[in-house]
Protein backbone atom coordinates (compact mmCIF):
# COMPACT_ATOMS: atom_id res chain seq x y z
CA UNK A 1 0.00 0.00 0.00
CA UNK A 2 1.29 3.44 -0.97
CA UNK A 3 1.49 5.70 2.09
CA UNK A 4 1.64 8.95 0.15
CA UNK A 5 -1.75 8.23 -1.44
CA UNK A 6 -3.27 8.09 2.04
CA UNK A 7 -1.66 11.17 3.56
CA UNK A 8 -2.19 13.29 0.44
CA UNK A 9 -5.96 12.87 0.28
CA UNK A 10 -7.53 16.15 -0.82
CA UNK A 11 -11.16 15.43 -1.73
CA UNK A 12 -14.09 13.23 -0.72
CA UNK A 13 -13.56 11.32 -3.96
CA UNK A 14 -9.93 10.68 -3.02
CA UNK A 15 -11.04 9.41 0.38
CA UNK A 16 -13.64 7.05 -1.06
CA UNK A 17 -11.16 5.67 -3.60
CA UNK A 18 -8.56 4.92 -0.93
CA UNK A 19 -11.13 3.60 1.56
CA UNK A 20 -12.53 1.10 -0.94
CA UNK A 21 -9.02 0.03 -1.94
CA UNK A 22 -8.01 -0.53 1.68
CA UNK A 23 -11.28 -2.31 2.45
CA UNK A 24 -10.66 -4.84 -0.31
CA UNK A 25 -7.05 -5.28 0.83
CA UNK A 26 -8.09 -5.91 4.43
CA UNK A 27 -10.94 -8.20 3.44
CA UNK A 28 -8.47 -10.33 1.47
CA UNK A 29 -5.68 -10.33 4.06
CA UNK A 30 -7.27 -10.03 7.50
CA UNK A 31 -8.87 -13.31 8.58
CA UNK A 32 -10.59 -11.78 11.61
CA UNK A 33 -12.11 -9.01 9.51
CA UNK A 34 -13.07 -11.31 6.65
CA UNK A 35 -14.84 -13.67 9.06
CA UNK A 36 -16.70 -10.73 10.56
CA UNK A 37 -17.74 -9.50 7.10
CA UNK A 38 -18.98 -12.98 6.21
CA UNK A 39 -21.68 -12.70 8.88
CA UNK A 40 -23.20 -9.93 6.78
CA UNK A 41 -22.70 -11.82 3.50
CA UNK A 42 -20.53 -8.96 2.32
CA UNK A 43 -19.19 -9.33 -1.21
CA UNK A 44 -16.30 -6.84 -1.55
CA UNK A 45 -17.01 -6.54 -5.28
CA UNK A 46 -20.43 -5.04 -4.54
CA UNK A 47 -19.20 -2.50 -1.97
CA UNK A 48 -19.11 0.98 -3.52
CA UNK A 49 -19.90 3.34 -0.63
CA UNK A 50 -18.51 3.89 2.86
CA UNK A 51 -21.85 2.92 4.38
CA UNK A 52 -21.66 -0.54 2.78
CA UNK A 53 -18.37 -1.35 4.54
CA UNK A 54 -18.75 -3.46 7.72
CA UNK A 55 -17.20 -1.85 10.80
CA UNK A 56 -15.38 -4.20 13.15
CA UNK A 57 -16.47 -3.81 16.81
CA UNK A 58 -13.57 -2.49 18.85
CA UNK A 59 -13.96 -5.35 21.35
CA UNK A 60 -12.30 -7.69 18.84
CA UNK A 61 -8.95 -6.15 19.74
CA UNK A 62 -9.29 -7.70 23.20
CA UNK A 63 -9.61 -11.29 22.03
CA UNK A 64 -8.21 -11.47 18.46
CA UNK A 65 -5.03 -10.58 16.59
CA UNK A 66 -6.42 -8.00 14.16
CA UNK A 67 -3.80 -7.99 11.40
CA UNK A 68 -3.84 -7.61 7.62
CA UNK A 69 -0.23 -8.68 7.16
CA UNK A 70 2.08 -11.54 8.10
CA UNK A 71 4.88 -9.09 8.94
CA UNK A 72 6.28 -9.22 12.47
CA UNK A 73 4.92 -6.43 14.70
CA UNK A 74 7.45 -3.73 15.55
CA UNK A 75 5.50 -2.80 18.68
CA UNK A 76 2.32 -3.79 20.49
CA UNK A 77 0.21 -0.96 21.86
CA UNK A 78 -2.13 -1.86 24.72
CA UNK A 79 -5.06 -0.12 26.33
CA UNK A 80 -4.93 0.89 29.98
CA UNK A 81 -7.92 -1.01 31.32
CA UNK A 82 -8.93 -1.41 34.92
CA UNK A 83 -7.39 -3.94 37.27
CA UNK A 84 -8.32 -7.44 36.14
CA UNK A 85 -10.00 -6.32 32.93
CA UNK A 86 -8.99 -7.56 29.51
CA UNK A 87 -7.00 -5.01 27.52
CA UNK A 88 -6.93 -4.30 23.81
CA UNK A 89 -3.82 -5.16 21.84
CA UNK A 90 -2.90 -3.33 18.65
CA UNK A 91 -0.07 -5.01 16.77
CA UNK A 92 1.75 -2.37 14.71
CA UNK A 93 3.93 -3.78 11.95
CA UNK A 94 5.02 -0.43 10.49
CA UNK A 95 5.65 2.38 12.96
CA UNK A 96 6.37 4.78 10.12
CA UNK A 97 2.62 4.84 9.39
CA UNK A 98 1.84 5.91 12.94
CA UNK A 99 4.62 8.48 12.97
CA UNK A 100 3.62 9.96 9.62
CA UNK A 101 0.00 10.07 10.75
CA UNK A 102 0.49 12.03 13.98
CA UNK A 103 3.25 14.26 12.63
CA UNK A 104 1.29 15.20 9.50
CA UNK A 105 -1.89 15.79 11.52
CA UNK A 106 -0.09 17.89 14.13
CA UNK A 107 1.48 20.07 11.45
CA UNK A 108 -1.90 20.53 9.76
CA UNK A 109 -3.67 21.60 12.96
CA UNK A 110 -0.88 23.32 14.92
CA UNK A 111 2.09 24.01 12.67
CA UNK A 112 5.72 22.96 13.07
CA UNK A 113 6.43 20.99 16.25
CA UNK A 114 9.82 22.73 16.40
CA UNK A 115 8.00 25.95 17.31
CA UNK A 116 6.92 24.50 20.67
CA UNK A 117 8.26 23.48 24.02
CA UNK A 118 6.33 20.23 24.61
CA UNK A 119 5.46 19.33 28.20
CA UNK A 120 3.70 16.01 28.79
CA UNK A 121 1.83 15.56 32.08
CA UNK A 122 0.76 11.93 31.64
CA UNK A 123 1.30 10.04 34.91
CA UNK A 124 -1.26 7.27 34.36
CA UNK A 125 0.33 6.46 31.00
CA UNK A 126 3.93 6.77 32.17
CA UNK A 127 3.19 4.28 34.95
CA UNK A 128 2.54 1.43 32.51
CA UNK A 129 3.98 0.05 29.28
CA UNK A 130 2.52 -0.16 25.79
CA UNK A 131 0.89 3.28 25.57
CA UNK A 132 0.53 4.67 22.04
CA UNK A 133 0.02 8.13 23.57
CA UNK A 134 3.39 7.95 25.34
CA UNK A 135 5.04 6.87 22.09
CA UNK A 136 3.56 9.87 20.28
CA UNK A 137 4.32 12.35 23.08
CA UNK A 138 7.90 11.10 23.36
CA UNK A 139 8.46 11.60 19.64
CA UNK A 140 6.89 15.08 19.70
CA UNK A 141 9.15 15.98 22.64
CA UNK A 142 12.24 14.81 20.74
CA UNK A 143 11.25 16.49 17.49
CA UNK A 144 10.50 19.78 19.22
CA UNK A 145 14.27 20.12 19.80
CA UNK A 146 13.54 22.36 22.78
CA UNK A 147 15.92 21.79 25.71
CA UNK A 148 13.10 22.12 28.26
CA UNK A 149 10.67 19.71 26.55
CA UNK A 150 9.95 16.58 28.56
CA UNK A 151 7.67 14.36 30.64
CA UNK A 152 6.38 15.10 34.12
CA UNK A 153 5.07 12.47 36.51
CA UNK A 154 4.10 14.40 39.64
CA UNK A 155 6.78 17.12 39.72
CA UNK A 156 4.20 19.90 39.87
CA UNK A 157 6.46 22.52 41.43
CA UNK A 158 9.15 21.87 38.82
CA UNK A 159 6.56 22.21 36.07
CA UNK A 160 5.22 25.39 37.66
CA UNK A 161 8.64 27.04 37.71
CA UNK A 162 9.36 25.96 34.14
CA UNK A 163 6.05 27.39 32.89
CA UNK A 164 6.83 30.73 34.58
CA UNK A 165 10.24 30.76 32.87
CA UNK A 166 8.82 29.87 29.45
CA UNK A 167 6.09 32.50 29.76
CA UNK A 168 8.67 35.20 30.56
CA UNK A 169 10.54 34.34 27.36
CA UNK A 170 7.34 34.28 25.23
CA UNK A 171 7.96 30.63 24.30
CA UNK A 172 5.13 28.77 22.59
CA UNK A 173 4.10 25.96 24.94
CA UNK A 174 2.20 22.74 24.30
CA UNK A 175 0.98 21.05 27.48
CA UNK A 176 -0.38 17.55 26.83
CA UNK A 177 -2.01 16.10 29.91
CA UNK A 178 -4.45 13.57 31.28
CA UNK A 179 -7.40 15.34 32.85
CA UNK A 180 -6.89 14.40 36.51
CA UNK A 181 -3.24 15.53 36.45
CA UNK A 182 -4.09 18.84 34.78
CA UNK A 183 -6.76 19.42 37.43
CA UNK A 184 -4.41 18.55 40.26
CA UNK A 185 -1.89 21.03 38.89
CA UNK A 186 -4.43 23.86 38.66
CA UNK A 187 -5.57 23.18 42.23
CA UNK A 188 -2.02 23.95 43.37
CA UNK A 189 -1.17 26.80 41.01
CA UNK A 190 -3.10 29.55 39.27
CA UNK A 191 -1.35 30.69 36.11
CA UNK A 192 -1.68 33.01 33.16
CA UNK A 193 -0.27 31.33 30.05
CA UNK A 194 -1.44 33.17 26.92
CA UNK A 195 1.34 31.49 24.92
CA UNK A 196 0.23 27.97 25.88
CA UNK A 197 -1.93 25.33 24.24
CA UNK A 198 -3.38 23.08 26.95
CA UNK A 199 -4.51 19.75 25.47
CA UNK A 200 -6.34 17.19 27.58
CA UNK A 201 -6.19 13.60 26.41
CA UNK A 202 -8.88 11.95 28.48
CA UNK A 203 -10.57 11.32 31.76
CA UNK A 204 -9.76 10.62 35.36
CA UNK A 205 -8.41 7.05 34.98
CA UNK A 206 -10.02 6.13 38.29
CA UNK A 207 -7.99 8.78 40.14
CA UNK A 208 -10.94 11.03 40.94
CA UNK A 209 -14.62 11.52 40.20
CA UNK A 210 -15.58 12.05 36.56
CA UNK A 211 -16.99 15.48 35.72
CA UNK A 212 -18.66 16.75 32.59
CA UNK A 213 -16.42 18.15 29.88
CA UNK A 214 -17.76 21.72 30.13
CA UNK A 215 -16.97 21.91 33.85
CA UNK A 216 -13.54 20.35 33.33
CA UNK A 217 -12.65 22.83 30.60
CA UNK A 218 -13.88 25.81 32.64
CA UNK A 219 -11.70 24.77 35.57
CA UNK A 220 -8.65 24.19 33.37
CA UNK A 221 -9.14 27.44 31.41
CA UNK A 222 -9.24 29.40 34.64
CA UNK A 223 -6.33 27.51 36.20
CA UNK A 224 -3.98 27.86 33.23
CA UNK A 225 -5.19 31.29 32.16
CA UNK A 226 -6.10 30.25 28.61
CA UNK A 227 -9.25 30.95 26.62
CA UNK A 228 -9.83 27.42 25.30
CA UNK A 229 -8.88 23.89 26.28
CA UNK A 230 -7.85 21.67 23.39
CA UNK A 231 -8.52 17.94 23.23
CA UNK A 232 -7.18 14.89 21.44
CA UNK A 233 -9.46 12.04 20.36
CA UNK A 234 -7.55 8.86 19.75
CA UNK A 235 -7.47 5.27 20.90
CA UNK A 236 -5.16 2.32 21.21
CA UNK A 237 -6.75 0.50 18.27
CA UNK A 238 -6.12 3.29 15.74
CA UNK A 239 -3.14 5.12 14.26
CA UNK A 240 -4.76 8.54 13.79
CA UNK A 241 -6.19 11.23 16.05
CA UNK A 242 -8.75 13.98 15.75
CA UNK A 243 -8.22 17.30 17.51
CA UNK A 244 -10.43 19.90 19.15
CA UNK A 245 -9.32 23.51 19.55
CA UNK A 246 -12.10 24.19 22.03
CA UNK A 247 -15.65 23.39 23.15
CA UNK A 248 -15.21 19.67 22.47
CA UNK A 249 -15.69 20.11 18.72
CA UNK A 250 -13.32 17.83 16.80
CA UNK A 251 -11.82 17.87 13.32
CA UNK A 252 -10.28 14.86 11.59
CA UNK A 253 -7.22 14.82 9.36
CA UNK A 254 -8.09 14.09 5.74
CA UNK A 255 -7.39 10.34 6.00
CA UNK A 256 -9.75 9.88 8.97
CA UNK A 257 -13.55 10.08 8.96
CA UNK A 258 -16.41 9.67 11.43
CA UNK A 259 -19.77 8.04 10.67
CA UNK A 260 -22.63 7.89 13.16
CA UNK A 261 -24.57 4.62 13.29
CA UNK A 262 -28.05 4.01 14.63
CA UNK A 263 -27.74 2.46 18.10
CA UNK A 264 -30.76 0.26 17.38
CA UNK A 265 -29.57 -0.81 13.92
CA UNK A 266 -25.76 -0.80 13.54
CA UNK A 267 -26.00 -1.14 9.76
CA UNK A 268 -27.97 2.11 9.42
CA UNK A 269 -26.49 5.60 9.59
CA UNK A 270 -27.87 8.84 10.96
CA UNK A 271 -27.98 12.31 9.45
CA UNK A 272 -25.80 15.13 10.75
CA UNK A 273 -27.00 16.46 14.08
CA UNK A 274 -28.41 13.10 15.23
CA UNK A 275 -26.69 11.25 18.08
CA UNK A 276 -25.60 7.64 17.73
CA UNK A 277 -22.67 5.25 17.84
CA UNK A 278 -19.32 6.47 16.52
CA UNK A 279 -17.71 4.54 13.66
CA UNK A 280 -14.17 5.57 12.74
CA UNK A 281 -12.42 5.16 9.41
CA UNK A 282 -8.66 5.42 9.88
CA UNK A 283 -6.92 4.83 6.57
CA UNK A 284 -3.50 4.95 8.24
CA UNK A 285 -4.37 1.69 10.01
CA UNK A 286 -3.71 -0.28 6.83
CA UNK A 287 -2.02 -3.30 8.40
CA UNK A 288 -4.69 -3.82 11.05
CA UNK A 289 -8.27 -2.68 10.43
CA UNK A 290 -9.28 0.75 9.19
CA UNK A 291 -13.00 0.41 9.91
CA UNK A 292 -13.79 0.38 13.62
CA UNK A 293 -17.13 0.56 15.45
CA UNK A 294 -16.32 2.23 18.77
CA UNK A 295 -18.43 2.31 21.92
CA UNK A 296 -18.53 6.09 21.90
CA UNK A 297 -21.71 8.05 21.39
CA UNK A 298 -21.58 11.26 19.39
CA UNK A 299 -22.88 13.36 16.57
CA UNK A 300 -21.61 14.98 13.38
CA UNK A 301 -22.29 18.70 13.05
CA UNK A 302 -23.50 20.34 9.86
CA UNK A 303 -20.00 21.63 9.08
CA UNK A 304 -18.50 18.14 9.27
CA UNK A 305 -16.94 18.50 12.72
CA UNK A 306 -18.01 16.02 15.40
CA UNK A 307 -18.63 15.82 19.13
CA UNK A 308 -18.42 13.00 21.64
CA UNK A 309 -21.37 13.01 24.03
CA UNK A 310 -20.86 9.81 26.02
CA UNK A 311 -20.31 6.11 25.55
CA UNK A 312 -22.02 2.77 25.81
CA UNK A 313 -20.00 1.41 28.73
CA UNK A 314 -16.57 1.46 30.38
CA UNK A 315 -14.61 0.22 27.37
CA UNK A 316 -10.91 1.01 27.28
CA UNK A 317 -10.94 3.92 24.89
CA UNK A 318 -8.50 6.80 25.09
CA UNK A 319 -9.84 10.29 24.51
CA UNK A 320 -12.22 12.84 25.91
CA UNK A 321 -15.03 10.35 25.31
CA UNK A 322 -14.73 9.77 29.07
CA UNK A 323 -16.48 13.08 29.55
CA UNK A 324 -20.24 12.51 29.52
CA UNK A 325 -22.34 15.61 28.91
Amino acid sequence: MEQNAIFNIQTEEDFLTQALRIFKFQYDNNQVYQSFCSYFNTDPNTVHTLEQIPFLPIEFFKSKDVLSTIATPQITFTSSGTTGSETSKHFVTDLSLYEQSYLTAFKHFYGDIKDYCVLALLPSYLERTGSSLIYMADDLIKKSNHPESGFFLNEYEQLHQLLLKLQRTNTKILIIGVSFALLEFTEKYNMSLPNAIVMETGGMKGRRKEIVRQELHELLSKGFGVQKIHSEYGMTELLSQAYSKGNGVFDCPTWMKILVRDTEDPLSYLNNGKSGGINVIDLANINSCSFIATQDLGKINQDGTFEIIGRFDNSDIRGCNLMVL
